[in-house]
């Protein structure tokens, strides 16, 4: 069984708490209505699918409830490291 350590309630729990929630560290566009269909469409469907490394935000459906962020190795699926949503990306190493 995979566990994801929530930041919040500080406590690692099965991953069948949890709900994955996209890529991490995505800003949204600050005037949307003046986006082109082709930028808006790259913003809302384009992400990253590297092999490696990978940011990502999760929710603690079962648990507290809060968004986190967490740094995830796509092809061990091992979690690095989870921070608290709004903190920067921690530098790791792969």
């Amino acid at each position: 069984m995979l566990l994801i350590r929530c930041p919040y309630c500080e406590m690692d729990r099965p991953e069948l708490e949890f709900r994955y929630g996209g890529e991490a560290h995505v800003a949204r566009p600050v005037n949307p209505m003046a986006e082109s269909d082709e930028s808006w469409a790259e913003f809302l469907y384009m992400r990253t699918n590297p092999k490696g490394l990978h940011a990502e935000r999760w929710r603690h459906t079962s648990g507290c409830g809060r968004f986190f962020n967490a740094i995830r190795h796509t092809v061990t699926d091992r979690f690095v490291v989870t921070y608290k949503a709004g903190e920067p990306r921690p530098e790791v190493k792969p």
